[in-house]
């Protein structure tokens, strides 16, 4: 551990929480995480103690951690108020080079929710500088379009956090969860970035996800119909309960990591069971949801021409880490194994993700999970294929039932995924159906109509 010699340094802030002077090591510090002198403070527990001594005009004296991508910094700060400002006193600075984090299991899940969830996601070199552009959102097509012409510009050029001025590129930790308004879009959006490449994270590049804050404003309420409404969450409910969730799994996270500062292990570990659970409840909200949404006698998808290979291919890349971490193989369509079909991408992706992620659940450890596209008889298909225990005639029977869960116990699932990925096959004039065998695994098939089969259809 390196330790600076016995000393104290000093630094000073303004009435906006801007550090305007500062010795070293401090000011090092601060310039390599992305700052400026003068400049806003980018060391988040710092940050909270100059700016509660002088909100409340305190004296603050305590122990934090702080780190950039190469050292992880322990330090005593005293925070004193002083004019519209504070002054800061720092002692027994110590570093010691960054330490990888403990993995937070389900974390992969969490990125492959993240990549599901985003409307526009990107891949940057290590400087942030734009590589290539994925839009899914309609509202994000035109600074999509932006970004894809400006290859090879820092990404913050069009889509910019609201942050204070900084050099270009801002450090990636503080720009991971920032909150920006796209224009022409109506949402608001979440910055998530995921650094590539050991042991420096943030050396390979970073992948971007903008995932919005809350669904898309709901349309206009239809006229009272003399049906019952089948019961659920409420689409109306749904949204309020999803921004506090959405909070608790931020902050456990940011507790996880002790970015506020250092942490006995027992509440870092508490605090990834409060992540993990958070993120579950957070699918079970999204389940009941699109539950609602489907049995709701005016649901309708938005058919569009999609490519079923693309879409598996899609999936697979989501899913990817579950199944490596389980020695499982997926064996999807190979670049050029195009199969056009009819269809809403998003929803075609919900049922993939689901078909796919029951089968690396249930097939064994070391086994192989097929994914076949093609068209037959005139129709657009998709088979996921696994190695698991199959299921018998009864089986087969109740396997698409609401909360049908056949028995099984503690696997986390809510019996919900395959009978609302069937309402989604039908309400785009699919199908989805499966044959099974006990002991010979299962076969899974979305059935699609193609475009020349909508074609001939008469309106």
């Amino acid at each position: 551990m390196a330790s600076v010699p016995p000393q104290i340094t000093r630094a000073r802030t303004d009435a906006h929480d801007r550090l305007v002077e500062a010795d070293e090591p401090l000011a090092s510090f601060h310039m390599r995480a992305g700052g400026e002198l003068p400049g806003a403070l980018v060391t988040p527990a710092l940050l909270e103690m100059v700016r509660k001594a002088r909100v409340y005009g305190l004296r603050l004296a305590r122990m934090i951690k702080a780190q950039d991508d190469s050292e992880q910094v322990t330090a005593w700060v005293e925070v004193e108020p002083e004019g519209e400002g504070a002054t800061i006193a720092i002692a027994d600075w110590q570093a010691e080079p960054l330490a990888v984090a403990p993995r937070l299991e389900g974390s992969e899940n969490k990125l492959a929710l993240l990549r599901h969830a985003a409307g526009l996601s990107a891949r940057l070199g290590p400087s942030q500088e734009i590589l290539a552009v994925d839009c899914t959102a309609e509202d994000l097509a035109e600074i999509a379009a932006q970004m894809s012409e400006g290859t090879g510009q820092n990404w913050t050029e069009f889509v910019s956090p609201a942050a204070g001025k900084h050099h270009q590129p801002l450090h990636w930790r503080l720009l991971d969860g920032a909150s920006v308004e796209i224009p022409g879009s109506s949402r608001a959006w979440g910055v998530h970035l995921v650094p590539l490449g050991k042991p420096q994270p943030g050396s390979a590049g970073f992948e971007l996800y903008l995932v919005p804050r809350k669904a898309t404003p709901d349309p206009a309420p239809a006229p009272e119909r003399e049906t019952e409404r089948p019961n659920g969450i409420g689409r109306e409910i749904a949204p309020v309960l999803r921004q506090p969730v959405s909070r608790i799994i931020a902050n456990a996270e940011t507790i996880r990591t002790q970015l506020a500062g250092p942490l006995a292990d027992e509440y870092s570990a508490y605090a990834a069971d409060i992540a993990a659970a958070g993120e579950h409840l957070l699918a079970l909200i999204d389940d009941l949801t699109t539950l609602e949404l489907v049995e709701d006698e005016e649901f309708e998808t938005a058919p569009d021409k999609i490519d079923l290979g693309d879409v598996a291919r899609r999936a697979v890349g989501i899913l990817g880490v579950r199944a490596r971490e389980r020695g499982i193989v997926l064996d999807a369509p190979k670049p050029g194994e195009n199969v056009p079909a009819i269809g809403e991408f998003r929803r075609v992706l919900q049922v993939l993700l689901n078909l796919i992620g029951n089968a690396i659940r249930y097939s064994p450890e070391g086994g192989q999970v097929w994914i076949r596209a093609e068209v037959e008889d005139g129709r657009a298909r998709i088979t996921v294929a696994d190695q698991g225990e199959g299921l018998d005639a009864e089986e087969q029977a109740k396997v698409f039932a609401k909360f049908e869960r056949l028995g099984r116990s503690g696997d986390g699932g809510s019996g919900l995924g395959l009978y609302i990925s069937r309402r989604l096959a039908e309400a785009m004039d699919g199908s989805l159906t499966v044959e099974s065998a006990k002991g010979q695994g299962a076969r899974f098939t979305l059935d699609l109509p193609t475009f020349e089969e909508r074609r001939k259809k008469p309106r």
